[in-house]
């Protein structure tokens, strides 16, 4: 399969790439390196993508920004950030690509643990990763040409923990490599509509 990865040059993006490779052609895309520069907040950049990178299997995307913040000093705007990134930047992948991804293909968003386990300024990419997967769920009831899609939730990252570690006290870490299958199973799988939760 010929498989878009957007988000590629992250930790989790990475792991992916390394597990997909192997068997598939896997083009990475991202905002800053990569094969492809993307911008996913802008609906013309993920559009040019998508017309520059033809004949795409699957699309997975593991990325998305998110403030991190007390509730209390949260703005609209800050908020705006993970509106702008983690929700609509990967819904609009899956709103445009859905005229370009093959017929049988799949897309693969990612959302996160904070959605159904809180954490302390967490609120914004909660509010996020649950759009997303609330989304997932009613778009693969209408999707097209048996096209596929689902997102994965994991919880900290094991090599994050040293960025992150400090929003995620007492909570279970796991290595990438654990929650590279999850994209895995849904690319090569057949399911749809479902939350791959990694925790």
């Amino acid at each position: 399969m010929k498989v878009l990865l957007i988000g590629g040059t992250g930790t989790i993006g990475k792991s992916v790439a390394d597990k997909l490779k192997t068997n598939h052609e896997v083009i990475i895309a991202s905002k800053s390196t990569g094969d492809y520069k993307v911008d996913i907040t802008s609906s013309d950049s993920i559009e040019q993508m998508y017309k520059d990178l033809s004949n795409m299997d699957a699309v997975i995307s593991t990325t998305g920004a998110s403030h991190f913040g007390h509730l209390s000093e949260l703005t609209p705007e800050l908020n705006e950030i993970a509106i702008d990134s983690k929700l609509k930047g990967q819904v609009n992948l899956v709103l445009i690509g859905q005229k370009y991804i093959n017929e049988g293909g799949s897309f693969t968003l990612t959302t996160g643990i904070m959605m159904d386990d809180p954490i302390l300024r967490g609120s914004s990419a909660a509010m996020a990763n649950g759009a997303v997967a609330s989304f997932v769920k009613s778009a693969a009831i209408e999707l097209k040409r048996n096209i596929r899609i689902n997102t994965v939730s994991p919880t900290v990252l094991e090599e994050s923990l040293g960025k992150y570690g400090e929003f995620f006290k007492g909570f279970n870490p796991v290595p990438a490599a654990k929650v590279a299958n999850a994209y895995v199973k849904s690319v090569e799988g057949a399911q749809t509509g479902q939350v791959y939760q990694v925790y």
